[in-house]
Parts: C-alpha cells; structure tokens; sequence
C-alpha cells in the first residue's frame, strides 16, 4: 500500500503519530483512543448505558431493514435499492448528535439517520418503488426536519448551505439558547465531494459563516472510481481551502461519530462557522442493486473491512460493558419484526393516482401543471370514449 493509498483508507502505522483520525473504539471493541480523540472523551463519557446501547440498536436494526429491501428489490418489489450496510455508525452517531431543531439534508443512503429523526422507512421505499416523488412531507413535524432523498448526487449541499444562510439572515442561531439555536447537516459522499456543487457550497458557506455541518461518508467507492483516485490528499483537507475546520472520523466507531459530530454541531450553532466531517467508512454492499462490485474491487479488500465491521465492534464493546444476552436478543427481534413489517407493508402499497405526478412540482398552483393535468385526463378519457 502506497502512503497516499494508506492515508485516504486511513490505515496508519501503529504509533507513526502521523494519523489524525479521531478514533475511540479499535476493531476489537476496545477503548482505544487515538491520540486526537482527546478532547471527545468526555462526552463520551458522559452517554449512559441506555443511550450506548441505542446506538447497538439503531444499527443492528436498520441493517435488517436494510437486508430486506435489497431482497425486495431483488423480487421486483423495488426498482432500486442503495443498500447501507458498513456505513451505520457514521450515520448513527452523527444523527444521533442532533438536536430535534436541526435540519438534516441526507443523500440518498442514510436510511438510518431518517429512521431516527422519525421518517417511516416505508417512505424511503416508497420512493425507491416509483410510488412517490418525495416519499415524506420534509414539513411534517413528526419527520423531524428531515428533507428530501437527492439521487442528482452533491445538489443537497447547496440546498443544506442555502437553508442554513436563511437561518443565519433570520437570527436563528448563536442566540445563547441551546434549545433554541438551529444547525444544519447534511450529508455527501466521497464521489459526490468531487461535484462543483460541493465546492460551491462551501464557498458560500464559510462566506457567510452558516450554522452547518458538511458530513462526508468516504466509503472509498464512487461507483466503480476508488477514492486514492479522485483525491492524492485526504478529502478532509479540502475544506481547509475555503478556512473551514476540518476533522477526520473513523466513521466505522459509534462513539467517535457522534462526539465529533456533537462538538461540531454545537460549535456551528454557536455562531462558530461551518465545519466539516470526514467519515472514513466502507460500503460493504454494492453501490446500488444495479452494481456489480465484484468487477472493480476485490475480495481481500473486502474481508479486510468486514473485520472493521461497526456492528461488530459495538457489540463487542457493550458485551465488554456487561450488556446482557437478553439485550441483544430483544434487539433480534425488533430488527426482524421491522423487516417484516416492511416487506408486508411494502407489497401493499398502492398504486399512485395518475395525476399525482403533478404534485408538489411547485409549491403553489402552477399553471404548467394544471395545463398537463387537464392534458392527461383528457386523453385518458379518449380511450373511454373509443370503447
């Protein structure tokens, strides 16, 4: 491995002191701190026995979903399915580092951070089955100022920069009220970080110093593009170019994900400017079920990243903590009921009426819509009239 292989994987020599990722889990379950997660240790010490083992659960639980779908898509119940597995503890400790005020801007594989903000995971599929636009109204309050899924890859960047100038222009954030101060996250992964979409937004970002967070899931793989070849430096370092802070997560420990993310959440809705978090994961799966990953990467590789699996590792750890059996029974069954319950949900969706694709287009009433609209009821009607 070439050193600039070694630093996008983030697979440093032990104790070459030249790796800056914050790291609090090793592999094994461990506590093992690296030598720049210091400043995160106290709030992880400070999450309870309760809340360490909501993390175990929110992971374990969509991975079962996860399978799931996947499996549905392989049946023809879906058209498409972005599996997600591996990537877990990046998406639930950030999301789990929220405030309920925050705005959540996901790409299109963050599953778990909409179940957690209280997006039905059957809306995800929804979308992913070709039954809605959307999949969930990103206004109702019960799906916590989660926006929409963005399959045109990088565009959530400009809409989460241009959300979080709206909250800076309105005061809704460094007001001293922890309760009240809104931030914004809004997550890309390492393909999408070569997109002008991305530097764009971060060029308006640190202009007007939004209360945001830029979270990058590098998973190594742009499709069938390996990281090392997008960018000779670590991709956190590209946002030194536009005076952002930067840090680097290993996105495969809970634990870090979620102090890291905390910290930054915090100092961006304290008025501090917009941060960015490289999470250096691996997607386990393929990029979509329309991949074929076994024609670019190879299976050593693969075998490597199962040992860093993030589920695992968690476990292990809780298990070292005293966690009981009947603990990760309990969790067993709720990520099979929940896979159930999707499947059977999922086959029974309707079929949308026609001129549903005319919905929510525009805001307002548009006349190009009512125009189409009346369009296809027309000509649908032709055919009744021919009979």
């Amino acid at each position: 491995m070439t050193s600039a292989d070694a630093r996008q994987t983030g697979t440093f020599p032990a104790g070459s002191g030249s790796d800056p990722t914050v790291r609090i889990l090793a592999p094994d379950g461990a506590i093992a701190p690296s030598e720049s997660a210091e400043r995160y240790l106290p709030l992880v010490d400070a999450l309870g026995d309760g809340e360490l083992e909501q993390f175990y659960r929110d992971m374990a639980v969509i991975r079962s979903f996860d399978r799931q779908a996947t499996l549905l898509q392989r049946q023809g119940q879906l058209a498409l399915w972005p599996p997600s597995q591996g990537q877990e503890a990046a998406q639930v400790g950030s999301a789990r580092a929220a405030r309920p005020q925050d705005h959540v801007f996901p790409s299109y594989r963050e599953h778990v951070v909409c179940r957690i903000r209280g997006v039905d995971p059957v809306d995800i599929v929804k979308l992913m089955r070709g039954v809605s636009h959307g999949g969930w109204d990103p206004t109702d309050p019960k799906n916590g100022n989660t926006h929409l899924y963005t399959l045109v890859l990088g565009s959530q960047t400009l809409h989460a920069t241009g959300y979080a100038m709206g909250i800076a222009f309105d005061g809704g954030h460094a007001t001293g009220d922890p309760a009240r101060d809104q931030a914004v996250i809004v997550y890309y992964g390492d393909g999408a970080s070569s997109q002008g979409d991305v530097h764009e937004a971060m060029v308006f970002a640190a202009s007007y110093r939004t209360p945001q967070v830029f979270f990058l899931q590098n998973n190594h793989w742009a499709i069938s593009v390996p990281v090392s070849t997008q960018s000779p430096v670590p991709l956190a370092e590209r946002a030194a170019g536009y005076g952002m802070e930067s840090i680097r997560v290993d996105g495969n420990d809970v634990l870090a994900s979620y102090a890291v993310s905390r910290v930054a959440l915090d100092e961006a809705r304290a008025g501090e400017g917009p941060r960015a978090i490289e999470a250096v994961t691996y997607r386990m799966g393929a990029h979509t079920t329309s991949d074929d990953p076994t024609k670019y990467r190879t299976s050593d590789e693969e075998r490597a990243w199962e040992a860093r699996d993030p589920i695992a590792r968690m476990r292990a750890y809780l298990e070292g903590r005293g966690a009981s059996e009947a603990f990760f029974a309990d969790v067993d069954e709720e990520a099979a009921d929940v896979a159930a319950d999707a499947r059977a949900r999922t086959t029974q969706l309707p079929e949308p009426a026609p001129d549903s694709m005319f919905a929510h287009v525009y805001s307002e009433p548009h006349p190009l819509m009512e125009e189409q609209r009346r369009w296809l009821a027309e000509y649908e009607a032709s055919f009744e009239e021919g009979q």
